[in-house]
C-alpha cells in the first residue's frame, strides 16, 4: 500500500524551455520548486510528459495532479486570434495532452491544482476564453515586470473557499510574471480570488472534487510563505483522503 499520495506534475513540451547540450536538443523539464513544495507537503511527485499515447493510464494511479506553468495556450482552442502578436508559439503536444486531461478530472474525484497557464487550461475546458496580453487592457500592469524576474502583488481570496481554507488567510502576496488571464469565464467555475485590478486570480469548480486554478506561481515562495505551501499541502491531503476513502 503505498504510503504517500502520489501526485503526478505536467512538465514543458520538448522544445517549450530548450536547454541545449553537446547531446541532447529536446528537454522535457520543469521547475524543481514543483517537486520541492509537493514532497513538503508530504506526497510523492511523479512527473508527467504531453505526447503521451496512453496518458489515460495516469488516472489509474495517479492521486492528484499538479498542472504547471509555461507557455500559452494556442488560441485556436478558445476561439482567439492565433496571429496575435504577443501569442507564443502553439506547444500541440502539451495542449492536447493537458487538455485531455482537465476534461477528465472535471468530471472524476482525483484532485488536483492548477497553476498559471494551468488555470488558463482549466477555464478553456470549461468553455471560457483567455485574455490574450492583459497589459492591453490595463493601464498598470501589476502582473509582469519590465524586467526578466518575478513580482509579487497581493490577492484577496473569498473567504471559506477552497484556496483560502488552504492557504489560512484570505490575502496573500503571490509571485506573478504572467501575460495571459482568465477572459471570459467557464461556465461551472468559481471566482474565489482577485488582484486589486479585478483580474481573476483563483477559481474553483463546485462538487466534492478539491479542483483549483491559481493564476500566481505559489511554488515560487512556497518554501519561505506557508500560505503558498498551503495550496500544495491541501491538495495532497485532498489526494490522500480520496485515496483512502
Amino acid at each position: 500500500m503505498k504510503s504517500r499520495p502520489l501526485i503526478g506534475i505536467t512538465t514543458t513540451d520538448r522544445d517549450e524551455e530548450l536547454t541545449t547540450t553537446p547531446w541532447y536538443d529536446a528537454v522535457y523539464s520543469m521547475p524543481a520548486h514543483y517537486v520541492d513544495a509537493v514532497r513538503r507537503a508530504g506526497g510523492n511527485p511523479i512527473l508527467l510528459p504531453p505526447g503521451e499515447q496512453e496518458w489515460a493510464g495516469w488516472l489509474d494511479v495517479v492521486d492528484g495532479f499538479l498542472v504547471t506553468g509555461g507557455a500559452d495556450v494556442a488560441a485556436d482552442h478558445y476561439g482567439g486570434d492565433p496571429a496575435h502578436p504577443k501569442q507564443e508559439k502553439p506547444r500541440v503536444d502539451r495542449d492536447e495532452t493537458e487538455l485531455a486531461l482537465a476534461k477528465n478530472l472535471i468530471d472524476g474525484s482525483i484532485p488536483a491544482l492548477f497553476v498559471c497557464r494551468g488555470i488558463q487550461v482549466l477555464n478553456v475546458v470549461m468553455g471560457g476564453t483567455v485574455n490574450q496580453h492583459l497589459a492591453d487592457s490595463l493601464d498598470d500592469d501589476i502582473h509582469r515586470g519590465e524586467s526578466e524576474g518575478w513580482i509579487y502583488h497581493e490577492v484577496e481570496m473569498k473567504p471559506g473557499s477552497l484556496a483560502a481554507e488552504a492557504m489560512g488567510t484570505v490575502r496573500a502576496q503571490g509571485a506573478t510574471g504572467h501575460h495571459q488571464s482568465i477572459d471570459g469565464l467557464g461556465a461551472g467555475l468559481e471566482p474565489v480570488g482577485w488582484a486589486v485590478d479585478g483580474t481573476i486570480e483563483a477559481v474553483e469548480l463546485g462538487g466534492p472534487t478539491w479542483l483549483v486554478g491559481v493564476q500566481w506561481h505559489p511554488e515560487v515562495s512556497a518554501h519561505e510563505d506557508a500560505a503558498q505551501q498551503g495550496l500544495f499541502d491541501g491538495l495532497v491531503s485532498a489526494a490522500r483522503a480520496e485515496r483512502s476513502g
